[in-house]
């Protein structure tokens, strides 16, 4: 063989040992970075029901980012929280009530042991705009510790509620236009809502000399009175975020229940401009809305204790105005610069027992005629 054969002979096989070399390369890089991309990003998609108030929080694409981190992707519809029961929960991997009482009866239906869980929760307050605070304020209905807060006397309330008292019935109220006809408070649908179940839950208990309603005889000594409170409302909404919404936009009745964290989110979102005239009255008797994860699959456990006890969640969670449950310093601390809408001692407020679900639901049927 000459010399030129010789030489060509070896560029053959060199370009071969190249040409294989480079191909493996090329099948690695391929495998590494899918291998790489499928570790960072991957996740497990969690299906689950949400109370609305909830919503922003889960789509709130730090808490996205967060829960990819744990391995998670998070999907979820909303629905009022006393409605999730009656939901084809089949394909869920949760359920995540504002409270205890509908939670309890889904963790019936649930294979999963262990119980419900509950990351965090939310005190009911009512807000109001800064003239009708201050009429109540006068006529003995609330007091107020700021020019953004104060307390809502729930007995005197009650009392104005039974006697069908109006505006123009109130010292000072002549002086706002926009306070006309019966004083009402705007809540949501107890029969479908938390917020509306757990309003009747704290009147009741008010109203029957602070005794939980626990059978049919406490329902009928307040059922009077609770179906005054929500037949003056005429519809209702079953989400607590929409009458929230009109009352920011300056639409609807001046004096509506809503959580506090909704406010707090506002606030801590620096989204204080959108409150205006905004009062927030604790009512002096109340009773919090302990949102509860009920897992309905091993998927829905963990996203519940990682909800409750990863450090960066729990801080997101006070971002959207909620309260983590067993560390009042995370709300506290948070809320700081915000304690002229913020009562984050909760101090001097009672929180009222809520009846079982069976007596709650009676109650709301009671209420709605």
């Amino acid at each position: 063989m000459g010399f030129r054969e010789q030489s060509a002979s070896v560029r053959r096989i060199v370009g071969i040992v190249l040409a294989v070399l480079l191909i493996g390369g090329v099948a690695v890089a391929v495998v590494a970075g899918r291998d790489s991309k499928d570790t960072s990003t991957a996740t497990r998609t969690v299906r689950g029901v949400i109370g609305s108030e909830k919503a922003e929080f889960f789509t709130d694409p730090d808490v996205v980012k967060a829960l990819a981190a744990k391995g998670l992707t998070v999907k979820a519809e909303t629905s009022g929280s006393w409605a999730m029961d009656r939901l084809p929960l089949k394909g869920y991997d949760f359920a995540f009530p504002s409270s205890k009482a509908p939670a309890d009866e889904l963790q019936r239906k649930s294979p999963v042991k262990g119980g419900p869980l509950r990351p965090f929760y939310s005190p009911l307050v009512v807000v109001a705009h800064r003239g009708a605070a201050q009429v109540l304020a006068d006529n003995g209905l609330a007091t107020l510790s700021g020019r953004s807060s104060g307390k809502l006397h729930m007995a005197p309330y009650l009392q104005a509620a039974k006697a069908d008292r109006t505006w123009q019935q109130l010292g000072g109220a002549d002086a706002h236009a926009e306070l006309t006809g019966t004083v009402f408070i705007t809540s949501t649908d107890p029969v479908a809502s938390n917020s509306g179940a757990l309003y009747l839950a704290a009147a009741s208990y008010v109203a029957d000399g602070g005794r939980v309603a626990a059978d049919d005889a406490a329902i009928d000594r307040t059922a009077p009175l609770l179906k005054k409170l929500i037949q003056v409302q005429g519809a209702q909404q079953t989400s607590s975020d929409a009458p929230f919404r009109d009352f920011i936009s300056g639409v609807g009745n001046p004096l509506v229940l809503v959580y506090e964290s909704q406010v707090a989110s506002l606030l801590m979102q620096k989204q204080q401009q959108e409150l205006g005239d905004l009062v927030v009255l604790y009512p002096d008797t109340t009773v919090s809305s302990d949102h509860t994860l009920v897992p309905l699959t091993a998927s829905g456990r963990q996203l519940g204790e990682l909800l409750s006890t990863d450090p960066k969640l729990r801080r997101l969670a006070v971002r959207h105005g909620f309260r983590p449950q067993g560390a009042a310093a995370e709300f506290t601390a948070a809320t700081a610069g915000h304690s002229d809408y913020i009562d984050q001692q909760l101090t001097g407020i009672r929180q009222a027992p809520v009846p079982t679900a069976t007596v709650l639901r009676a109650m709301a049927r009671r209420s709605r005629g």
